[in-house]
């Protein structure tokens, strides 16, 4: 049973949809299993695009709607959410104004210069460098980022981190899982098996929903990156529940339905450790297919690890969600010197 959300909830169309879905097949032979890539990296459209974009084009209708002229939003100083954002707002007409908080102990110089916050300046956003540490909750921050613009006179739309605690966060990807299932029902494939990166919670929380409603029954494994599993789990939990009364799904979403694996989130938040660095290094090589330090080169170690370990069996279809970040790459350079 499709959700049929498209013809439920406003959205404005900001990527090139369907993104493609491809075989990797020399990463395949190396590890045993079928792999497949789903290119959310490639095609959102928007300034080197990625997951964020799905979510933003529900948020973006709903912003126009209530006249919004400015959205907000906060992420690390690297963050890819905050420059989709800035996409967003460039391509509706709106100002933007980011708060880029060091969520990451990486100490270079140019950190805070290149990748995803060099894209946000030159797309005109405002990026205020203020603020630290990880965290789901709502910082203060934001609020102080949200209070300027009504204070100078500007209508604010509030984006939080990730754009993943708010009512229509996890529709994106919601939506997402219907568009699987049309490619698989062409391409006459069904994956068994989905592993995707999960951090701030809708990414994850909108598959469980989208998943949920169609017949077939199929593992999705999220790779935590935020090196915090209780933290996580309550995030994607809290907000696929959400979704699944947003959208009218006739079953519930149970405690089993929410995997996370804690065991390649590396020693913190942004922070990649030697499995991260490997796996980036492996999918480039073999697939010319770039993924980063944050999240994907995380979701990337868990994949191959589980895959050699015989924790994915060998027969599966395993579908691996890229979803961006490849713009961080140039800032974490000394990782890969």
């Amino acid at each position: 049973m499709a959700l049929d959300l498209e013809s439920r909830f406003p959205r404005i169309n900001l990527g090139f949809w369907p993104s493609p879905i491809h075989p990797l097949r020399r990463l395949s032979n190396e590890l045993g299993i079928e792999v497949w890539a789903k290119r959310d990296d490639v095609s959102s459209g928007l300034a080197f695009g990625g997951n964020k974009v799905r979510k933003l084009e529900w948020l973006a209708a709903d912003a126009v709607a209530q006249g919004c002229d400015t959205p907000v939003s906060i992420g690390n100083i690297q963050s890819n959410h905050t420059r989709q954002v800035a996409a967003v707002a460039a391509v509706l007409g709106m100002r933007c104004r980011l708060v880029q908080e060091e969520w990451t102990r990486w100490e270079d110089p140019v950190y805070d210069k290149v990748g995803n916050i060099l894209l946000s300046r030159l797309m005109g956003a405002e990026t205020l460098l203020e603020g630290e540490g990880y965290s789901t909750a709502v910082k203060k921050t934001w609020e102080r980022a949200l209070e300027q613009v009504r204070r100078e006179g500007g209508k604010p739309y509030a984006i939080p981190a990730g754009a993943s605690d708010h009512p229509l966060g996890g529709l994106g990807y919601a939506n997402f899982a219907d568009e699987i299932a049309a490619q698989e029902a062409q391409m006459r494939i069904f994956f068994d098996t989905v592993v995707t990166a999960t951090c701030t919670g809708s990414t994850q929380a909108g598959m469980i929903v989208g998943f949920a409603a169609q017949e077939r029954e199929r593992r999705l494994i999220g790779i935590d990156t935020a090196a915090n599993e209780s933290m996580t789990r309550a995030a994607v939990t809290r907000i696929a529940r959400a979704t699944a009364e947003l959208v009218g799904l006739k079953r519930a979403i149970s405690d089993n339905a929410i995997e996370i694996d804690p065991r390649f989130a590396g020693p913190d938040y942004g922070l990649p450790d030697d499995a991260t660095i490997a796996a980036i290094r492996k999918a480039a090589s073999l697939e010319a297919m770039l993924t980063d330090p944050v999240y994907e080169g995380k979701s990337m170690a868990g994949l191959i690890a589980m895959a050699r370990r015989g924790e994915i069996l060998s027969g599966s279809k395993v579908l691996y969600v890229h979803l961006g970040g490849a713009p961080a790459l140039n800032a974490y350079h000394k990782a890969f010197a």
